[in-house]
């Protein structure tokens, strides 16, 4: 009888260490956390399809992902405060990562008054549930954004925005698990669509990097190496949208609401005006007469919607003007999650902005 053969599995001579649960708020946050844990695992979404952080209302299957995260990341409750109070619940084994304090951000104070109509803050607060009173001082820089457009970056890389009053030197809710009450700042202060900016992306990246290897140090390596690849990825990005917006730099526009400073300032395009300021509330009858003759006034090239939000309101205010109509999607809310959709996102913008203004 021939001998019996006996197989021996041996182990593997290397075993990516388990990864940490994780999860994100929105999808272009989402998307970056995603490539940096390439290889090692995958994160959960909460803000899915085309819905809005501006109107999300948290499921119970998003209350089970929170309570069993080791990680959760979010911007910050400016814009999604329906998670601030299911946060602050969290157990304390979970780590809370609030980008909007992540070193090295630029940051855009909002922009008020002319076609820019001034943010009612107390919106916020009942949409947030009274947590956190946005009591917003400086109004002066309103009249900048209706007389000019600075675009003193010629070559649409001006950064000078960065010192727009944003203290990183306190990061007490990054040494006591998700402790967020305690910040250097007023929330709802500034223009929370910071990734719109590619810099600021790459800043946001950084930040998931350190704290994902604080978590779970035995994987810091993988991470670290993604983050190299995510950064020669954002840098390729940002000088194929330069280019490919450098011949319509000149032509104004009106989006559906002030979402796209970041991408504004970054590139040189010139937003000049917004259609609503809080997407939640729709504008009345006297906004949308002052946006048409704002149109009008100013030879818009185009109008642009947005997915998440009622499109005809742009029919209304372009109604007997050359303006032409597009669609800017700033959450990626048309496009599936993942760790390509960051960039489909900015060429997607880019892209509809080159169309409708070169027509």
């Amino acid at each position: 009888m021939a001998a019996s053969t006996a197989f021996v599995f041996l182990p593997p001579a290397f075993a990516m260490a388990a990864a940490p649960d994780v999860v994100v708020s929105i999808k272009p946050i989402h998307s970056l956390v995603a490539s940096i844990m390439k290889g090692v695992g995958e994160p959960s979404l909460i803000v899915e399809g085309a819905a809005s952080p501006h109107t999300y209302t948290l499921k119970p299957s998003n209350a089970q992902a929170l309570e069993n995260a080791d990680v959760v990341f979010w911007v910050g409750p400016g814009l999604e405060a329906f998670l601030d109070k299911p946060l602050e619940a969290l157990p304390k084994k979970a780590k809370v990562v609030e980008l909007e304090d992540a070193p090295g951000l630029t940051k855009l104070p909002f922009r008020e008054g002319g076609a820019f109509e001034a943010h009612d803050h107390g919106e916020h607060e009942e949409h947030a549930e009274g947590e956190h009173a946005h009591e917003h001082e400086d109004h002066a820089k309103a009249d900048a954004a209706e007389a000019g457009h600075d675009h003193a970056h010629e070559e649409g890389h001006d950064h000078a925005s960065e010192e727009a009053g944003h203290s990183h030197e306190a990061h007490e809710h990054e040494e006591a698990g998700h402790d967020h009450g305690d910040h250097d700042h007023e929330h709802g202060s500034f223009d929370m669509h910071l990734w719109l900016d590619p810099t600021n992306a790459k800043a946001m990246a950084a930040e998931i990097t350190r704290s994902l290897a604080e978590v779970d140090p035995a994987n810091k390596t993988a991470y670290e190496t993604n983050l190299s690849a995510v950064n020669a990825q954002i840098d390729a990005l940002d000088a194929e949208i330069a280019a490919q917006l450098k011949p319509v730099l000149e032509k104004p526009f009106i989006v559906f609401h002030d979402a796209y400073q970041y991408f504004e300032k970054r590139y040189g395009v010139r937003v000049a005006g917004s259609v609503t300021v809080s997407p939640e509330t729709m504008p009345g009858a006297e906004r949308l007469s002052d946006i048409h003759a704002k149109i009008e006034e100013l030879g818009a090239a185009c109008v642009f919607a947005e997915p998440q939000f009622e499109p005809k309101l742009i029919g209304v205010v372009t109604e007997g003007t050359e303006a032409k109509s597009g669609v800017l999607d700033p959450e990626g809310g048309a496009l599936d999650a993942g760790p390509d959709l960051y960039g489909q996102l900015m060429r997607n913008l880019a892209t509809s902005m080159s169309t409708c203004l070169s027509q």
